[in-house]
């Protein structure tokens, strides 16, 4: 049992809240046991006790996980007086320490037994409880006592160091139900941003917040909204379809009936300080205090630092701010290959203007332009440029300093203020000193993020490879392209083709994440000449539809003025929305495929908006691989269109009309993208009154069988045309098959010649060389074959064919088809002789057209599959004569 005077259960306040929670026995439990306490007392308020709870929690956390190796079970009880914490493990067996005996309870220098001491010292009650397959440890701490109506409050500061608002305070007030849906709205957030709340309730707020996402990156709007709580910034698309910056606090709350929404408070982005109403606190608290014991880190950035690196470098330049009284703070993080500097955070600084621009490193002359060390700059109006960064803000005085990771420089860290004069050298060392405490921290959050980022792109770039590999049509492929840069890589994109070395590149595709903005975008990109198709790898920066969209909205606005019922005045709101979609950062990347430039992939960002490099470098492998599969989809369609261009040379240009004789061809190609097969037909005029025809199946597919269909139809053409009969046009076409040697293949072939008659009938001679046999169809419904078979061509030399002849009265009808009709399967059934024969059998009476019709029709419904054969269906028919 426990102590005497310890406490090991308390049941005298009223349980109000409760959360739950198990962790299984792995090292990372004991961070996310902490992070599920801290913010389940900071949803409930409870902000007081949150670090001597969550230093409780670890302790016992990790004595279950790590020392017992078993799973913890965390149970948070919130009172009226504090917070109760329950941790349970699951080895009940383990003894009790007592302070009894002589023998000590723990030591602190010892790693287990330590979170008992932490209970003993910092919790107002604790105790341990035993069952038979559970040991809990709990702890109870109670709220300090503070004078009622009081929260917190701060110093009484100067009106000019108050935050600044341009009129009245405008909070918007929305709640977001269960499904994500808007539903409330308030009258600020209609003036905030243009909507009614007639437009917006029921609608999803993602489907309004323009959330700020990079691959592998950060946390959605959905998931933000499924937090305790959250504050950010994000922005919020107005009526206008312009983005509203704004600083969000979320709040996950319940109804009495259980049931759970959120309330999100938004203000514009540079009014934060309403919602977060930060504390400056007096110079001598901060950094370089004679505070001892206090972990310099911890007392400048605050404990504990934000796991993510946005969440750091905000709370970083808003520490450093506060520190040096300033009005603005800002932080760049040094590129790769340290020439360049990137914003990565600003406060007091129109930050969405700024994020991720590129300033270089050695901006200027002398000590004052380098970021390798500490700069003070007195009056920014003396030394113009100094500090790109702050061009056009008012900032007066500025003091910098880098931040480096064993010597390298990895960032730079300033803080400025709107008067002349304000800083010294004192304020460069103490700024210093609190760099160097957070310059380490910062680069392995940076060095987290950069590898989540490139997990992050290497699954894009192997989804983007997939999809760009499962096409090979040209304008799929653009489409693609573009889909798949907008809105992961940027807000628009426009992709630009090049035919060949002589053409002017084209606008082939445009696509902008808002569709409403595509066809002003495209009208305005079709205005302005192409970039030049430079094949330097890498993006670059492409100013024109920026200056275009500028100079057009500009001369819009003029008219506007001078002519207010114009009916022109219309286009405006189309000018000025497609001015801000491209009115921020646009490169331009070029299209190399085996060493020529095939095209520009264009993305754009809206008004004075960057790319940060990690998105410029996935954008240049994505176009490598865009180029790649758009050249494969242009050299697939022009030896598609080639292929099709000869398969139709091997198909007779039309069919003669034949008096006294209805004739119907049905030809179907196996096979995606073939016109012609290894079947082919013929039908042509011989000499007056006299007609060819033939029908034909070539062994095999490909080019050779094409050759070979080629050879067949061109050399009947010639040879009856000739003079010579059936027989010998097919012995000399067997001969001709055979001369190709290793590129020969046989054929089946049916041939014959017709000659109308002038009493109403038709003449036919037919030689059948190894074909289905043509089928005579008669008035009185019956069939039967109208040939006998005879040896195919190809394979031996000397053939004996010979002709026979077939006399087709009025009403009846030869149906000649190749095996591919005849052969039609479904499974082990097969539609064979007898099966055709059957369908012929209810063609009586039929049209020519209507019978070739009936037998397509025949065939694929016998089987479900699409025809693995080549078909091709010869109908021929003597008309009755007109009854009088």
């Amino acid at each position: 049992m426990a102590e005497p005077g310890v406490e090991t259960r308390t049941r005298s306040s009223v349980i109000t809240a409760r959360a739950a929670a198990s962790f299984d026995p792995v090292g990372r439990s004991v961070a996310t046991a902490r992070a599920f306490v801290r913010d389940t007392l900071q949803g409930w308020g409870y902000t007081d006790v949150v670090d001597d709870a969550v230093v409780l929690t670890s302790e016992l956390v990790t004595n279950a996980v790590i020392h017992a190796g078993t799973a913890a079970d965390v149970l948070c009880l919130r009172t009226g007086e504090g917070v109760r914490v329950e941790v349970a493990d699951r080895y009940p067996e383990r003894e009790i320490p007592l302070q009894s005996g002589g023998r000590a309870f723990a030591h602190p220098d010892r790693e287990n037994g330590r979170g008992l001491l932490l209970c003993a010292a910092l919790a107002s009650r604790w105790g341990v409880d035993y069952t038979q397959t559970h040991k809990q440890v709990w702890f109870q701490l109670d709220l300090p006592q503070r004078t009622v109506g009081t929260r917190s409050a701060g110093p009484v500061l100067p009106t000019d160091l108050l935050p600044v608002a341009d009129e009245r305070v405008r909070v918007a007030v929305l709640q977001i139900d269960r499904s994500g849906a808007i539903s409330a709205w308030n009258d600020d957030a209609e003036h905030l941003f243009g909507y009614a709340a007639a437009k917006v309730l029921g609608k999803p707020l993602g489907d309004l917040a323009a959330w700020p996402h990079t691959p592998g990156i950060g946390t959605g709007i959905a998931e933000a909204l499924q937090l305790s709580r959250w504050e950010g910034s994000y922005g919020i698309r107005g009526t206008d379809g312009r983005v509203v910056p704004v600083y969000a606090s979320h709040l996950r709350v319940r109804d009495t009936q259980g049931e759970a929404s959120t309330v999100c408070l938004l203000v514009r982005d540079y009014e934060r300080a309403v919602l977060q109403t930060p504390t400056r606190a007096p110079s001598h608290d901060g950094v370089g205090s004679d505070n001892r014991n206090a972990d310099p880190f911890e007392v400048f950035i605050g404990s504990p630092a934000p796991d993510d690196l946005d969440g750091l470098l905000q709370r970083t330049v808003e520490r450093a701010r506060d520190m040096l009284d300033g009005d603005s703070a800002f932080l760049l993080l040094a590129t790769d290959d340290e020439t360049e500097l990137e914003v990565r955070a600003t406060t007091g600084l129109p930050s969405a203007r700024q994020r991720f621009a590129r300033v270089p490193v050695e901006a200027g002359t002398g000590r004052y332009g380098s970021a390798r060390m500490p700069a003070v700059h007195e009056d920014l109006t003396a030394v113009p440029g100094a500090v790109p960064l702050l061009g056009g803000t008012g900032m007066r005085s500025v003091v910098t300093v880098p931040l480096k990771v064993e010597g390298r420089l990895t960032g730079s860290l300033g803080v400025a203020a709107e008067s002349a004069g304000r800083y010294s050298n004192e304020e460069a060392l103490r700024l210093q000193f609190a760099a160097d405490r957070i310059a380490l921290a910062v680069e392995s959050a940076r060095l987290g993020e950069l590898e989540r980022l490139r997990r992050g792109s290497l699954s894009f770039l192997v989804e983007a490879s997939d999809l760009l590999a499962g096409t090979l049509d040209r304008d799929q492929t653009l489409a693609l392209m573009a889909q798949m840069t907008v809105p992961t890589l940027a807000t628009w994109c426009a992709v630009y083709t090049i035919a060949d070395q002589a053409s002017e590149p084209y606008l082939s595709y445009v696509l902008h994440e808002d569709e409403e903005r595509i066809d002003g975008l495209k009208a305005l990109l079709s205005r302005i000449d192409p970039p030049d198709p430079v094949p330097t790898p890498g993006a670059r920066v492409w100013t024109a539809p920026a200056e275009a969209a500028h100079q057009a909205a500009l001369r819009t606005s003029m008219r506007e003025l001078g002519l207010a019922a114009s009916p022109l005045s219309s286009g405006i709101g189309t000018t000025l929305t497609t001015a801000s979609a491209v009115g921020g950062e646009t490169v331009v990347l070029p299209l190399v495929a085996r060493n020529r430039v095939i095209g520009m992939l264009t993305l754009g960002k809206p008004s004075d908006d960057h790319f940060r490099q990690e998105i410029l470098e996935l954008a240049e492998d994505l176009s490598r691989r865009a180029a790649l599969a758009l050249d494969n989809a242009r050299l697939y369609s022009e030896r598609t269109a080639i292929s099709q261009s000869l398969q139709r040379s091997l198909l007779p240009p039309g069919l003669p009309q034949i008096p006294g004789v209805e004739v119907e061809v049905i030809y179907r190609a196996a096979g995606e993208g073939n016109e012609v097969g290894g079947d082919f037909y013929d039908l042509f005029p011989i000499r007056d009154g006299a007609y060819g025809f033939a029908i034909g199946d070539v062994c095999g597919t490909g080019p050779e069988a094409a050759a070979v269909t080629g050879l067949a139809r061109h050399a009947l053409r010639l040879l009856a045309r000739e003079g010579f009969g059936g027989p010998a046009v097919l012995e000399r076409l067997n001969a001709a098959i055979l001369d190709e040697g290793a590129r020969s293949r046989f054929l089946t072939l049916l041939y014959g010649e017709l000659w109308p008659q002038e009493d109403g009938s038709a003449l036919l001679k037919v030689v059948c060389a190894g074909h289905p046999l043509p089928l005579r169809l008669r008035q009185d419904g019956s069939v039967e074959p109208a040939a006998e078979p005879q040896p195919l061509l190809g394979v031996i030399d000397d053939l004996e064919l010979y002709e026979q002849t077939v006399t087709l009265q009025p009403g009846d009808v030869l149906l000649c088809v190749t095996d591919g009709v005849t052969e039609r399967r479904e499974g082990t059934r097969m539609l064979g002789d007898d099966g055709l024969i059957d369908v012929l059998t209810t063609c009586t009476g039929l049209t020519a057209g209507a019978v070739a019709a009936r037998i397509l029709r025949a065939v694929e419904r016998f089987a479900a599959e699409p025809a693995s054969d080549d078909m091709a269906i010869l109908a021929m028919r003597v008309p009755e004569p007109p009854r009088s």
